[in-house]
């Protein structure tokens, strides 16, 4: 068979109807994951979607999930286009999210130690005493908590000594407005451009920038004075670029070194403010929960070994709270190689949104997925290991390089809390409101009520 024989073979791309200029604008911007969800049932694994004009193919289902990690995957996806905007923006050349094949595992290669939990290995103890001083700025009996941002203020608190020996909490604002800005202009492109002038941004930008220049010199003024087991991320990034500045040059720094915060400011305070909504809202994975923490902490010193398989409650609720609220809903990708897709033909310059957490709400997947079940990832179940069902932290080469740093700081700061307190929803019935600007997550009025204390 020819190559145009084959290609008028595969089946043309079914276009998902929207409104005129917007297209699918609202939708992505309203509920994504629930839009991705119905183009998959209706349509596919492969649709065809506008926003504002632009074309975009839409991938889903394990289907997509899967092609992230296959060779194909690798072969013919770059995501160098859509962060072009970002590396601009900060004067780089190339940042860690906008790498592809060796480029990308560079870059990963120098982070990959400072982003592991290795990072805090041997200070689990040292970091519940940093969450206990974090948590007492806001978690006071009889207060009511606004989760979100005491769940920014923790996650900075506890990233910064470990990350990057700074702990940067009066930038948390400047740094979130950025986010939002980059992500929606920048990337995702549902803004224009001109809301780059705006004041509220060019002041955000600015302190990422001072923050930048302040890490930077403190990590200089380090540089050939620590042991290696002393040496954080930004000590390891430091020390490639003056060992060889080709491969991280002075102008990449600013994005790398504040990249811990940018990554893991919304993405870890959205995930532990999930969590804390869907133990309170279930009062029997909340007793079970409690059970497991005060055995975890009333021996005194943690014992590290097998965190997670001692608190297999509590790690439940953090990965179902992850499941039904995905931080990751899409990876944006450029196509730069033709190839087959499900029968669907996939063409170099094709902009793709790939949704790999389309399968967390499918009932073939996760049975009864609406329901919060945190029982599902023990075995036998183990529901999230089938091929392409589980995807929280992504999928494929750019896979969250600080996932089981993530896992550690996750199952930490909630055992911690819940150990601590006592906490109600406040008001009591209350039902969880979202946004999705800059990432997924719950919306900022969520509040808690500290009714006491537990410990």
């Amino acid at each position: 068979m020819s190559d145009a024989t084959a290609s008028a073979a595969l089946r043309p791309i079914p276009k998902v109807p929207g409104l005129p200029l917007l297209g699918s604008l609202l939708s992505l911007t309203g509920n994504p994951v629930r839009f991705f969800v119905a183009c998959y049932r209706k349509f596919g694994p492969v649709c065809e979607i506008r926003i504002l004009n632009h074309r975009y193919l839409l991938l889903g289902g394990v289907e997509a999930a899967n092609l992230l990690g296959s060779r194909t995957g690798k072969d013919c996806l770059r995501s160098r286009q859509f962060w072009e905007g970002l590396l601009t923006e900060y004067g780089a050349s190339r940042a860690l999210v906008s790498e592809d094949g060796e480029s990308h595992k560079e870059l990963r290669d120098i982070m990959r130690r400072g982003y592991s939990r290795e990072s805090i290995r041997g200070r689990y103890d040292e970091f519940v005493r940093i969450l206990d001083e974090v948590y007492a700025r806001d978690w006071k009996p009889g207060a009511a908590v606004p989760v979100v941002q005491a769940m920014q203020y923790m996650a900075v608190g506890t990233l910064g000594p470990f990350l990057t020996g700074a702990t940067p909490v009066e930038y948390i604002r400047d740094i979130r407005i950025a986010i939002l800005y980059i992500l929606n202009v920048l990337v995702t492109r549902q803004r224009p451009r001109f809301f780059l002038w705006a004041p509220e941004y060019r002041r955000a930008r600015a302190r990422v920038v001072e923050l930048g220049h302040k890490m930077i010199a403190a990590a200089q003024q380090r540089v050939g004075t620590l042991r290696d087991e002393e040496k954080n991320l930004i000590d390891d990034i430091m020390a490639a670029h003056v060992r060889d500045p080709k491969v991280l040059p002075t102008n990449d720094l600013i994005v790398a070194v504040t990249g811990p915060y940018v990554a893991g400011l919304d993405t870890v305070a959205n995930t532990t403010a999930v969590t804390i909504y869907m133990v309170l809202k279930h009062t029997e994975v909340r007793a079970r929960i409690e059970k497991e923490v005060d055995a975890l902490f009333d021996g005194g010193t943690i014992d590290e070994d097998g965190l997670l398989n001692r608190l297999p409650a509590l790690n439940g609720a953090i990965m179902e709270s992850m499941r039904l609220y995905p931080i990751a809903v899409a990876q944006i990708r450029t196509v730069v190689q033709d190839f087959e897709f499900q029968g669907y033909p996939i063409r170099t310059g094709d902009m793709l949104y790939v949704s790999a957490v389309v399968p967390h709400f499918m009932d073939e997947y996760f049975p009864d997925a609406e329901k919060f079940d945190i029982d599902r990832y023990q075995k036998p179940r183990a529901e999230h290991m089938q091929p392409g069902a589980y995807s929280p932290y992504g999928r494929g080469p750019h896979t969250c390089l600080g996932k089981s740093l993530a896992e550690v700081q996750l199952a930490l700061s909630m055992a911690r809390l819940f150990y601590k307190y006592d906490l109600e929803l406040d008001p009591p019935h209350y039902i969880l409101k979202t946004k999705t600007a800059p990432t997924p997550g719950p919306a900022m009025d969520f509040k808690v009520r500290v009714r006491g204390l537990r410990h």
